[in-house]
C-alpha cells in the first residue's frame, strides 16, 4: 500500500531548507567541539527539537512532521554532511525505534509513547543485537517469559545505539521457538527507569564521536502485558525487518551526504594546495580522484532517490533498499579513502574533516545489516523469486 506524506511539496522545501541552513551555520561550525567533547552541545539539541527533527518521519497526529521516505531522504543526505552523530541523537526516534510503534504498536501504545518520542522528550532506543544476533534476529537469545499478567525479560543487548540517554527501549525477545504458528520473536516497550535494566558503560568507537552507545543488561525485567507490541507475540520478527528495511535506504542516504562532504573538502583543498608551486588539482590523477568521488555521489543520490520512491510506492521494500544501503555505504567508503589520498599527510591529522568522516563512515558497512548480509537479501531474493517463477511456469 502507497503512504502518502503528510507533507506537500511546497512545505517540504521550506523545511529542507532550514534544515541545511540549520546544519551549514549552527553544526559545521561546532563539529570539532562535538567529536572533542564527545557529545552534541545542549543548544544544537534544543534547536533540533524546536525544528521537529526528533519527529520529522513520526505522523502529525502523534505530533511529528510526518515526512514520508522519499523526503527522509532528502533530509538524510543533509545530515550526512556533518558529524553522524546529529542524525544519531535523533535516528533512533524516527527510524528503526520509532516506526516500530508507528507501524505495529496499538493505539493506546502511540498514544503513550509517540507524542514525546515526536518532541523529542523521549529518546527512543531499538534493542535488537545481542553479542550473538547481529544483522539476524533469528538468532535471539533474550527471552520473554509469561508470568499471570506480566512478562519477565532476561537476557543481553549490545552496541544499543543512544542507550545511556534512553527513555524507552524497544527491545526483543524470543517467547518460544520458532514453529507453525510463527517466529516466536515479540517487541516490547521497556521504560528505561524499570528494575532489572542496566545500561554499561558507553563504548568507546573509532569514529562518530558524540554519538553513544553501549550493552544494555534485561535482569528478570518484569513488564505488563500492556508492553508487548501490538499484542501479539509473533510481530517481533516483522516489526525488525520492516523498520530496518526502511532504515537501509535512510543509511544509504546519509552515505550519500558525507560523500558530497567529502568532495567538497577534497576540491576545496585541491584548487588551493600547491606541490611545487602548483594547484595540486592541477595534476591529472588528483582530478581523475575527485571523479571517482563526484561519480560515485551522482550514482549514490539517484539510486538513494529511486529507491525511496519505490518503497513509498510499494513496488519494492526488500531487495532495493539493501541495494541502496550496499552500494552507498561501500561508495562512501572508498570517497572517504580517496579524499585523505587527495589531502596528502594532512588528511592523516585530527581536526581535518576528512580524517573524521573516514572513520566516522567506517560504521555505515556495519550496522543495520553488514554488507555481506545485504548481498544475501539480494542475490538470495532474486534466486528465489526465480525458483518461484519456473515452478508457477511449470505448472
Amino acid at each position: 500500500m502507497a503512504t502518502i506524506s503528510a507533507v506537500g511539496p511546497e512545505d517540504f522545501a521550506d523545511i529542507l531548507a532550514q534544515t541545511r541552513a540549520f546544519i551549514r551555520k549552527e553544526v559545521l561550525p561546532r563539529e570539532q567541539e562535538i567529536a572533542d567533547t564527545d557529545s552534541i552541545p545542549d543548544d544544537i539539541r534544543k534547536n533540533a527539537a524546536a525544528m521537529g527533527l526528533f519527529g520529522y518521519a513520526i505522523p502529525q497526529e502523534w505530533g511529528g512532521l510526518g515526512l514520508d521516505l522519499t523526503q527522509d531522504v532528502e533530509l538524510a543526505m543533509e545530515f550526512g554532511y556533518t558529524s553522524l552523530s546529529l542524525r544519531s541523537m535523533f535516528g533512533t526516534n524516527n527510524g528503526i525505534a520509532g516506526q516500530v510503534l508507528v507501524g505495529f504498536g496499538t493505539e493506546e501504545q502511540k498514544s503513550r509513547w509517540l507524542a514525546g518520542i515526536a518532541s523529542g522528550e523521549v529518546v527512543a532506543s531499538f534493542a535488537l543485537t545481542e553479542p550473538g544476533a547481529g544483522s539476524n534476529p533469528a538468532g535471539l537469545r533474550t527471552k520473554a517469559v509469561r508470568d499471570g499478567d506480566d512478562w519477565v525479560i532476561t537476557g543481553e543487548k549490545r552496541f544499543i545505539t543512544n542507550a545511556p540517554l534512553a527513555d524507552l527501549f524497544v527491545v526483543f525477545a524470543r517467547t518460544r521457538p520458532a514453529d507453525e504458528n510463527g517466529t516466536g520473536i515479540a517487541v516490547f516497550l521497556v521504560p528505561a527507569a524499570t528494575p532489572g535494566v542496566e545500561v554499561a558503560p558507553k563504548d568507546r568507537k573509532m569514529g562518530q564521536e558524540g554519538a553513544w552507545t553501549a550493552d544494555v543488561h534485561f535482569a528478570d525485567v518484569r513488564v505488563p502485558e500492556a508492553a508487548l507490541v501490538g499484542g501479539s507475540e509473533d510481530v517481533g520478527y516483522r516489526a525488525a525487518m520492516t523498520s530496518l528495511a526502511r532504515g537501509r535506504v535512510h543509511i544509504a542516504a546519509l552515505a550519500v551526504g558525507a560523500a558530497q562532504r567529502a568532495l567538497d573538502e577534497s576540491v576545496a583543498y585541491a584548487a588551493t594546495a600547491t606541490q611545487g608551486g602548483t594547484p595540486i588539482g592541477d595534476f591529472q590523477l588528483v582530478q581523475a580522484m575527485i571523479a571517482d568521488i563526484a561519480t560515485g555521489v551522482l550514482a549514490g543520490r539517484a539510486m538513494v532517490r529511486e529507491v525511496a520512491a519505490r518503497y513509498v510506492s510499494g513496488a519494492d521494500r526488500r531487495t532495493g533498499p539493501s541495494a541502496a544501503k550496499l552500494f552507498c555505504t561501500e561508495m562512501v567508503g572508498k570517497a572517504a579513502d580517496l579524499a585523505v589520498q587527495i589531502h596528502g599527510g594532512s588528511g592523516y591529522l585530527r581536526e581535518v574533516a576528512v580524517e573524521r568522516i573516514y572513520r566516522d563512515v567506517r560504521l555505515l558497512r556495519l550496522y543495520e545489516g553488514t554488507s555481506e548480509i545485504q548481498r544475501l537479501i539480494i542475490g538470495g531474493g532474486l534466486v528465489n523469486a526465480a525458483k518461484k517463477s519456473a515452478t508457477a511456469g511449470g505448472r
